[in-house]
């Protein structure tokens, strides 16, 4: 016969130590549903306070809107600041006749041909430059708008030639770069007091062709504003640099 399993045998808890004790394990608690109470409280309580205030404003009048036309303000008492004159108004004087800004020829010195009644067009004015036909099409792109000239000759070899080119600049400063256009080889230079970067220039050696005099050559550049500022001395004895300063700085101040 199978043998019946032994009965294991009966822990008597008074036979255990003196000093043991049984410590009750607490319980879990179930948090689930009331988190879930409390979010769904919230969430009601959120809703019907949006509820309210919709209902609260509701039932309000329209706040009126401001005016969109602004009182007259009074004028202050006393005059006005004085309105510049021409010689303090740069614009006046540049949009004004260009040709009164020219230099005036000295004393004893005899007019030379400067354009038309001193007036250059555009063509006029290429026609006077090397590539003429080049110079034409970059004036276009440079934006000219008009130009002035003088000159005039003292006895047989000394002349001087001056002109005034003014740009529109809507696109670029082109009097400036005009400017720095120039370039003369083999001569001395040195800076035009006070015109930033304009720059005057004396040939070291003549130009010299069969049956004419040496020619010797000065130039000076500059521009303030929209206006460019060229000049050019010719004589068959070298030019001192004084000379061409001298027109450069004066020219300048009538600007």
């Amino acid at each position: 016969m199978p043998e019946t399993p032994e009965t294991p045998e009966t822990v008597d808890i008074s036979e255990t130590s003196e000093t043991s004790e049984v410590v009750p394990v607490p319980g879990r608690r179930r948090r689930g549903r009331t988190t879930l109470l409390i979010a769904t409280a919230a969430v009601l309580g959120l809703v019907a306070g949006t509820c309210a205030g919709f209902l609260v404003q509701a039932d309000r009048e329209p706040t009126k809107l401001p005016s969109l036309s602004q009182p007259v303000l009074a004028q202050a008492k006393g005059e006005g600041p004085e309105p510049l004159s021409a010689a303090q108004d740069w614009k006046v004087k540049t949009d004004g006749d260009l040709r009164k800004l020219l230099l005036t020829k000295p004393k004893g010195a005899k007019d030379a041909e400067a354009g038309d009644d001193g007036w250059l067009t555009m063509a006029d004015y290429a026609d006077q430059l090397l590539r003429s036909g080049e110079m034409f099409s970059d004036l276009a792109s440079a934006e000219f708008r008009r130009a002035v000239a003088t000159g005039w000759d003292v006895g047989s070899t000394y002349s001087v030639e001056i002109r005034l080119v003014q740009y529109r600049q809507e696109q670029s400063l082109a009097a400036a770069d005009r400017t720095g256009f120039w370039n003369v080889d083999g001569a001395s230079e040195w800076p035009v007091p006070g015109t930033g970067d304009g720059m005057a220039y004396v040939t070291n050696k003549p130009k010299i062709d069969p049956g004419y005099l040496p020619l010797y050559s000065a130039e000076a550049h500059a521009w303030r504003g929209d206006i460019a500022m060229e000049i050019w001395v010719y004589d068959s004895k070298p030019i001192p640099k004084a000379k061409i300063m001298d027109l450069a700085e004066r020219q300048m101040e009538r600007l």
